[in-house]
């Protein structure tokens, strides 16, 4: 179905694709020429998206809306049309498939770093695991404050960094605080700032699964990474 829809779309844009040719645009000089130039642009656009990223032969193509635009009986037949979009889309999923094969294959070494790297940090003296497999060290501790549970608001400075240093996000680099619910964050958030008084301030070494997986939020936080943050728990916002 999807094959007899791209093909009839083709054939219903070729009266207007066929209508400017390789007009250039100072030849645009008519209300007839601007308007088969709009309209043959807005088909091709919307061709391309209904293609989905197919690669089409641009020659062919205009040969057939001329063709079409000419009268003339097509050379191809339907079989033969829906037959070459169909081994076009074949090469496209094999392709994609390929492309996200190498991407999975990244993340899964991303992922096999931070493990390393966790499984060497767990022997440092001072550094806690727990039974999530999230790390942390104490910095500073007071035991004075109220501690948070899942459902309340924090407000807390932090500073955020791969496992080979590069900072991705810094609340104390812009020099403002932030709050936020402790049930809108990653996994290894929530559960950490809980471990945390009123004056804490923690270094916690998020394993991926706790962190953001598979997923990359952000052109900084590649997928698979595992996270470091040092946090100061400045107050609980909202305590039950």
């Amino acid at each position: 179905m999807q094959l007899m829809v791209v093909r009839k779309r083709m054939i219903a844009g070729a009266a207007v694709l066929a209508l400017t040719g390789s007009v250039l645009a100072a030849d645009l000089d008519t209300d007839e020429a601007v308007a088969s130039y709009g309209i043959g642009y807005g088909f091709a656009s919307n061709l391309l998206q209904q293609t989905q990223g197919l690669e089409l032969d641009v020659d062919a193509l205009v040969a057939g809306v001329r063709a079409a635009m000419d009268g003339e009986v097509s050379e191809l037949t339907d079989d033969q049309i829906d037959t070459a979009v169909q081994a076009l889309q074949q090469k496209q999923q094999a392709a994609m498939a390929e492309q996200q094969a190498e991407r999975q294959a990244v993340i899964e070494a991303t992922k096999a770093e931070g493990a390393e790297f966790l499984a060497r940090n767990a022997e440092r003296d001072g550094v806690v695991v727990t039974d999530s497999g999230l790390q942390y060290e104490i910095l500073n501790q007071t035991d004075e404050g109220a501690s948070p549970t899942a459902e309340d608001t924090v407000r807390v400075h932090y500073h955020g960094t791969l496992m080979d240093g590069t900072v991705f996000d810094s609340s104390v680099d812009r020099g403002e605080p932030i709050e936020f619910p402790l049930s809108g964050v990653i996994s290894g958030w929530t559960e950490g700032v809980q471990l945390m008084s009123e004056g804490d301030k923690f270094k916690f070494y998020i394993p991926s699964d706790l962190a953001y997986g598979d997923r990359s939020p952000s052109r900084s936080i590649p997928a698979g990474s595992m996270l470091i943050f040092e946090v100061e728990l400045l107050n609980v916002v909202s305590a039950n």
